[in-house]
C-alpha cells in the first residue's frame, strides 16, 4: 500500500515573505515522516481556503499549512465547509500567531515542523480543537466586534516588519480616528447586555493580536467560549487599560464584563465591522455565534 499523500499549504506573503522563503526547508523536514509532500501555493485571498477545499473533498486526509493566522483561518474555513474529514498541521509563520500558541505549537518554524515530521512518522494526532461559526464563517482563535476589529483593519494596512507591534501603532491610530460605541443586545443563556459597547470579543484560545491576553483562562479544546466585553471608555482610560490587557489583568476593571458560553446572539443598530481570527469581514448587524466542541484535528 503506497504512503498517503501530505499535502502541504503556503501563503507566500505569510510573515512578510518568510514562509516563501522557508519553503524548502519546511518540505524537506515534511519529507522525513515518509509520505510523499505536495506543495500548494495561496494566489490571493480565498484562494488557499478553495484548494484546502476541494483537496478535503477529495478524500485526502493530511493537510499541513505554513503561515499566519490568516493562513489557519482559510484553511480551517476550507475543511469545516467541505463537510470532510480531514487533519491539519500548523506551521507557525505569521505576525502573531495567535492560534499556534493557544494550540501549545512551537513559534519556532523548524522546531514546529520537526515535531509535526515526527508525529506523523509514528501516526501520533495531535488533539482536536474547538471550532466557532459567525454567520456563515469559521473561525479558530477568535472573533471581534467592534474597536479591536477597527484596529486589526488598520494594523493590516501597514507593512513595516515591526511584528506585533503593529497592533500597538494600530491602536493609537484608532483612538485618534475616534472610538465608536454603537448600541448593541447581546444575548447568552448567562447573560443579557442592551447599549453601547466598545468590543466585544469571544474567545476560543487566550491572545489576540500576538501580544493582548485577551482571555487567560481561554482553552480551545475545553467546549466553551469567554465573552469579554468592554464598556464605552475613554482614550485616556484605555492608555491605562493597555498594559494591564497585555498581562490578561484586565478582569477586575469596572468596564469589562466575562461571560463563559457557546452560543451568542448581537445584535447592532448599524453595521458593525467584525474580524474572525484577524480576518476583517464586511459590516454586518446581526452575528450569530455558535461552538463546534471539538471539530478540527490537529496533526
Amino acid at each position: 500500500m503506497s504512503a498517503e499523500t501530505l499535502h502541504l499549504f503556503l501563503n507566500p506573503v505569510a510573515g512578510r515573505g518568510r514562509t516563501a522563503r522557508r519553503e524548502p526547508r519546511i518540505r524537506q523536514i515534511l519529507e522525513r515522516c515518509g509520505k510523499p509532500v505536495v506543495v500548494h501555493h495561496s494566489r490571493g485571498v480565498g484562494d488557499l481556503e478553495s484548494q484546502v477545499r476541494q483537496i478535503a473533498v477529495d478524500g485526502e486526509r493530511l493537510l499541513v499549512v505554513a503561515g499566519g493566522d490568516g493562513t489557519i483561518h482559510e484553511a480551517t474555513n476550507g475543511i469545516m465547509s467541505g463537510g470532510h474529514p480531514a487533519s491539519l498541521g500548523v506551521v507557525p509563520g505569521g505576525t502573531g500567531n495567535d492560534f499556534a500558541k493557544a494550540s501549545d505549537i512551537p513559534l519556532d518554524w523548524e522546531l514546529a515542523t520537526k515535531q509535526l515530521a515526527a508525529r506523523l512518522a509514528t501516526a501520533t494526532a495531535g488533539r482536536r480543537v474547538d471550532i466557532g461559526r459567525l454567520n456563515d464563517r469559521f473561525f479558530a482563535n477568535g472573533a471581534g466586534i467592534g474597536f479591536d476589529a477597527r484596529v486589526t483593519e488598520i494594523a493590516r494596512s501597514y507593512r513595516a516588519p515591526i511584528g506585533d507591534l503593529v497592533y500597538l501603532l494600530a491602536i493609537f491610530r484608532g483612538m485618534a480616528e475616534g472610538i465608536e460605541t454603537p448600541r448593541m443586545q447581546l444575548t447568552t443563556d448567562e447573560l443579557i447586555w442592551d447599549g453601547p459597547i466598545t468590543l466585544a470579543n469571544i474567545a476560543s484560545g487566550p491572545w489576540v493580536g500576538g501580544m493582548f491576553h485577551i482571555a487567560p483562562m481561554a482553552h480551545n479544546g475545553d467546549g466553551i467560549f469567554d465573552l469579554v466585553i468592554a464598556a464605552p471608555v475613554t482614550r485616556l482610560r484605555i492608555l491605562s487599560l493597555l498594559p494591564k490587557l497585555m498581562r490578561g489583568k484586565h478582569f477586575q476593571e469596572k468596564e469589562i464584563t466575562h461571560v463563559q458560553m457557546t452560543k451568542l446572539l448581537i445584535e447592532a443598530d448599524e453595521p458593525v465591522s467584525s474580524h474572525l481570527d484577524g480576518e476583517v469581514q464586511a459590516p454586518q448587524c446581526r452575528f450569530e455565534i455558535s461552538l463546534l466542541p471539538g471539530a478540527l484535528q490537529l496533526l
